[in-house]
């Protein structure tokens, strides 16, 4: 009789040939396909205390969240994270693909050395005056709100330049200890500058905010998003030359410097925040020109 496929004939006894199963050692079997390493992300910027990065995720990544939170993504798989001035040694960014995958980068945070000014002897502040108090929360809540619109500004993907050149006069994080209780840090960086300077736009914006009045820290607050939960904050104009809504290009006159509000002398505080971190303005422009 005709042999099976993959079977052996032996003889039977009584002469009949019976068929045998072949050993499974005879049976090669190919090995399980490796799974593909993830494609790695780019990122330009800096991994420290108030930097900021533009990213790039590989292809095919749908979502992404950062500490926990969601992340735009552009068209281009660009995106923008950054770190507060108090951000902890790591941050955590997970991307999810179309297929169910999830890659995790943990993104090492560098610290900074802040300047820290240690004042034994002298109290904080003076209480506030009631003026201050009834002015004050309504102020909050414009800062706020113009912080939670979503324009569609292109500008966190440009290359930041300075509103304003000239001495540094503050730098941002700086800090007293008031006989033991520390003070609100710098938020910004300030730039010393005579009245009337022009302020440009450091990078495309839509203004979010435009003070019809000065308000009482800030005095004459101009804000711009720049997308992506970026935004821009001038503080102590003199005069604001656009108003709320007007989109601007890079470079265009916005306003000028001035010392509206609680200021000591005319300059430029230029703050800049993302999704409530408050970020520096000089690791994002870079050095100051000249």
């Amino acid at each position: 009789m005709a042999a099976l496929p993959g079977c052996a004939v032996v003889p039977e006894a009584a002469g009949r040939a019976q068929p045998v199963q072949a050993s499974p050692a005879a049976v090669a079997v190919a090995p399980a396909p490796r799974p593909a390493a993830p494609a790695p992300f780019r990122y330009e910027g800096q991994r420290i205390q108030g930097g900021m990065l533009v990213g790039t995720a590989p292809a095919g990544v749908t979502s992404l969240t950062f500490d926990g939170e969601p992340i735009a993504l552009a068209p281009d798989r660009r995106f923008l994270i950054a770190f507060d001035r108090d951000a902890g040694p790591t941050a955590r960014l997970v991307a999810r693909y179309a297929d169910g995958r999830e890659q995790v980068e943990t993104l090492s945070v560098a610290p900074r050395a802040w300047q820290i000014e240690r004042l034994p002897t002298l109290p904080k502040v003076s209480q506030p005056s009631a003026e201050f108090q009834r002015r004050r929360p309504p102020e909050l809540a414009q800062i706020a709100a113009a912080r939670k619109q979503e324009t569609g500004a292109q500008g966190w993907s440009q290359r930041f330049q300075w509103p304003a050149t000239g001495r540094i006069s503050g730098r941002f994080g700086s800090q007293r200890i008031y006989a033991g209780e520390p003070g609100s840090y710098h938020s910004g960086v300030d730039v010393a500058k005579p009245t009337g300077a022009p302020v440009t736009a450091p990078a495309e914006g839509v203004v979010i905010l435009a003070a019809d009045s000065p308000f009482t820290l800030e005095g004459n607050l101009l804000m711009l998003d720049h997308g992506m939960g970026l935004s821009s904050a001038f503080l102590h104009l003199s005069r604001i030359d656009v108003r709320p809504g007007q989109r601007v290009r890079q470079g265009e006159v916005i306003g000028a410097v001035g010392s509206t509000g609680r200021a000591t002398g005319p300059h430029l505080h230029w703050g800049m925040v993302w999704k409530g971190r408050r970020l520096d303005p000089m690791l994002i422009a870079g050095p100051m020109p000249g």
